[in-house]
C-alpha cells in the first residue's frame, strides 16, 4: 500500500514535471493509481458451456486427450492460440500435448468454436464444411485402401473428378472434388479388426451445401459398409 510519504513524493515529482499545483497533481496521481488497480482485476468470465459450444462432451474429450474443455482453453490461451491460424493451433495440440491426429482436429475445432473463431460447420476462412464419421469392423489398413484404391472406391463412391492429393497410410488423406472443394479424411485404428474414418468435406460456399453433403456422406458411408462387409 502506498504511504502518505510515498504519495507526497510522487505528487511533488509530478508538480516539478508539469508545473501543476499540489492539489491538481495529487488528483492526477491518485486517479492513475485507481485506474491501474481496477485494470489489474480480471473481469468475471461469462458462464459458457464449453462442451455444448465445442460439440463434444467433457467426458469424451478428457478420455481421449487427457484434458477437459476448460483445461484445453486455458492451455491453448497460454500460447495465444486464439490469434493463430488453424494449422498452428493443431501443431501445438499435436506436438506439445502429443495428441493423435484424429483428436488433434477435434480439440482444435472445438477450441475455435469456443473462442468464436468459427460457427458450427464453418471454417476459419468463412466457408463451410460437412463432417461425418463412422466405425467399421475392419482393420484400419483395409478401410484406408477402400478410399485410396480407385477400383475399390468406385464400388461405393463413383463420382467423377475425384483425385487423391495427399495420403499417409492408415492416418490421413486429402481428396480433391470436381467442384474445387476438398475432402479431408482422418483414420483411427480401434484394434486389430475395428477402425474409424472422419470425413470433412471443406471449402463449401453455404451452410445449405454443407447440410446437403452431410446427408450425402451418411449415405456413402452406408454404401462403404456394404462393400467392406462382403
Amino acid at each position: 500500500m502506498t504511504t502518505n510519504k510515498d504519495l507526497k513524493r510522487l505528487v511533488r515529482a509530478r508538480m516539478k514535471k508539469t508545473g501543476e499545483a499540489y492539489t491538481a497533481a495529487r488528483a492526477q496521481v491518485t486517479r492513475k493509481k485507481t485506474t491501474r488497480t481496477r485494470a489489474a482485476k480480471p473481469a468475471s468470465a461469462p458462464d459458457i458451456d464449453y462442451a455444448a459450444v465445442a460439440g463434444m462432451s467433457d467426458a469424451v474429450i478428457k478420455a481421449k486427450t487427457g484434458c477437459d474443455w476448460s483445461k484445453w482453453v486455458k492451455s491453448l490461451d497460454y500460447y495465444g492460440a486464439a490469434e493463430l491460424p488453424h494449422g498452428d493451433i493443431a501443431r501445438i495440440v499435436r506436438d506439445k500435448y502429443h495428441v493423435k491426429d484424429w483428436w488433434t482436429q477435434a480439440v482444435t475445432v472445438g477450441y475455435e468454436r469456443i473462442k468464436g473463431l468459427r460457427a458450427r460447420g464453418q471454417r476459419r476462412n468463412g466457408t463451410y464444411e460437412a463432417s461425418k464419421s463412422r466405425t467399421f469392423n475392419v482393420p484400419v489398413g483395409k478401410l484406408f485402401d477402400a478410399w485410396n484404391e480407385s477400383a475399390i472406391r468406385r464400388k461405393w463412391l463413383d463420382e467423377p473428378g475425384i483425385k487423391v492429393r495427399t495420403a499417409s497410410r492408415g492416418k490421413s488423406m486429402r481428396l480433391g472434388w470436381s467442384d474445387g472443394s476438398i475432402i479431408s479424411l482422418y483414420f483411427l485404428s480401434k484394434g486389430d479388426s475395428k477402425s474409424s474414418v472422419a470425413v470433412q468435406h471443406t471449402k463449401l460456399p453455404t451452410s445449405e451445401a454443407a447440410t446437403s453433403l452431410k446427408k450425402y456422406w451418411s449415405e456413402r458411408l452406408d454404401a462403404l459398409a456394404d462393400v467392406l462387409a462382403k
